[in-house]
C-alpha cells in the first residue's frame, strides 16, 4: 500500500482529491502539508493516523512517506516537485508541471536519475472515457482524425459559486485561462492526435476587472493581468489540426467541450459533462454506401472499469497514480506529455506577442 502525502491543502484538495483518496484501497495518506496550520490539521483529520505539517522539510522527512501529491499554486509546482524528488518521493503534480520547459525537463531527468515516478495532471487521458476513445481511434472504426475543435470557456473562478479559495492568482499573468482550464483541452487534443508541430494564437483582455461572487472573498475586486480570451490553432502535420478556445470571459455556452472529426465520423462531448471521468460521448457515423444509414448515436458510455469506483475527471489523476505505484497500470499521465503541453502554453503567449505561428520542439 502506497504511503502518500498531500502538499497544499486548499480548495482543490478538499473538493476534488480527498474524496477520491478516501476510497483508494491501495493508498494511505500519512501526512498533510500546508503553510496554514488549520488547513493542514483539517486535512490530516480526514485520514486516520495522518500527521499535519507546516514545515515542508519535516513533511518530506516523515518516516513512512513514499509518494506525494503536489497541489500547491501553479507558480510553485516546479520547486515543490524538485524538493520532493530529491527527498526520494514519487510525485503526482497538479497542472502545469512547471512554468518553463527547461524546468520540466530538469524534473524529468531528476526523476529518472532517482528511479522515481513523476506524473502530472490533468487526468483527461486516464479517464475511462478517453481511454475508450483512444481504443476506438486505434480500431479505425471511424477513420482517421483530421480536426479537433475544443473550448474551455467560463468567467473564471471569481464567478464559481462553489469555489472557496481566493481566485486572484487565476487572473494573474502567471496563470490565466490557458494554464487553468485550457490545459484540459490541450491535453485532450494532443492525447488523441499526438504531438503538435506548430502553434498560432490570438488573445486579449476583454473584461479587465472582476468581482468575486461568493465564498469568503465575495465582493473582492480583481484586476485581470492575463489574456482572458485566447484563441489557439495547432498544426499536427499531415493536414491534421486543432482549434481551441480558452477563456475567462464567456458567461456560458452550449458548444461542445470537444469535437473530434474523423474521415468516417465525429465524436462530440457535451461541455456540461466534461468533468465526468466515466461519462458518455455522442458519436456520428458516416455511411458511404447507397443505403445512407447515418446519424448521431447519443449517450454512448465506455465499458465500466474493471475494478473500483468511478471518479470525476480530476479524481482519475490520484487513482491512476496509485495504480501505477502498485504496478497495476503503465503511466499514461507522463511528465513528457505535460512538458509538451507546457511548451504549447508558453508559445501561445509568444505567438500572441509576435503575431505569427511558432514551431514546437518537444514531443512525447
Amino acid at each position: 500500500m502506497a504511503k502518500l502525502g498531500i502538499i497544499g491543502c486548499g480548495d482543490v484538495a478538499f473538493r476534488s482529491y480527498f474524496p477520491v483518496l478516501e476510497q483508494l484501497g491501495d493508498a494511505q495518506v500519512v501526512a498533510c502539508f500546508d503553510t496554514v496550520a488549520d488547513r493542514a490539521e483539517r486535512a490530516a483529520s480526514r485520514f486516520p493516523g495522518a500527521e499535519a505539517y507546516t514545515s515542508y522539510e519535516e513533511f518530506l522527512a516523515h518516516p513512512e512517506l513514499e509518494a506525494v501529491v503536489n497541489l500547491t499554486p501553479a507558480p510553485l509546482h516546479a520547486q515543490v516537485t524538485e524538493a520532493a524528488l530529491r527527498a526520494g518521493k514519487h510525485v503526482l503534480s497538479e497542472k502545469p508541471i512547471a512554468s518553463k520547459v527547461e524546468e520540466a525537463q530538469a524534473l524529468i531527468g531528476l526523476a529518472k536519475e532517482q528511479g522515481l515516478l513523476l506524473l502530472a495532471a490533468p487526468a483527461v487521458m486516464a479517464t475511462p472515457r478517453f481511454r475508450w476513445v483512444k481504443r476506438l481511434l486505434a480500431s479505425g472504426r471511424i477513420g482517421s482524425p483530421t480536426l479537433a475543435v475544443a473550448q474551455m470557456a467560463t468567467m473564471g473562478p471569481a464567478s464559481w459559486r462553489e469555489y472557496t479559495g481566493d481566485p486572484t492568482v487565476f487572473y494573474s499573468a502567471a496563470v490565466g485561462p490557458v494554464v487553468d482550464i485550457g490545459v484540459y483541452a490541450l491535453h485532450a487534443v494532443t492525447g488523441l492526435l499526438g504531438p503538435a508541430r506548430r502553434v498560432q494564437a490570438m488573445g486579449g483582455i476583454a473584461i479587465p476587472e472582476r468581482t468575486v461572487l461568493a465564498g469568503p472573498h465575495a465582493g473582492k475586486k480583481i484586476q485581470v493581468e492575463a489574456n482572458d480570451h485566447v484563441l489557439i490553432h495547432l498544426d499536427f502535420g499531415h493536414s491534421r489540426f486543432a482549434q481551441v478556445l480558452a477563456s475567462f470571459a464567456v458567461p456560458n455556452s452550449k458548444a461542445p467541450a470537444i469535437e473530434l472529426h474523423c474521415t468516417g465520423g465525429t465524436l462530440s462531448l457535451d461541455i456540461t459533462r466534461w468533468y465526468e471521468g466515466y461519462g458518455s460521448i455522442d458519436v456520428y457515423l458516416e455511411d458511404g454506401s447507397e443505403l445512407g444509414v447515418e446519424g448521431w448515436i447519443n449517450g454512448l458510455y465506455p465499458p465500466l472499469p474493471d475494478e473500483g469506483p468511478t471518479f470525476s475527471l480530476i479524481g482519475y489523476g490520484p487513482a491512476h497514480f496509485v495504480r501505477c505505484l502498485a504496478g497495476k497500470e503503465e503511466p499514461i499521465l507522463t511528465a513528457e506529455h505535460a512538458t509538451h503541453v507546457l511548451e504549447i502554453m508558453n508559445k501561445i503567449g509568444d505567438s500572441i506577442r509576435q503575431g505569427r505561428a511558432l514551431d514546437l520542439d518537444t514531443s512525447f
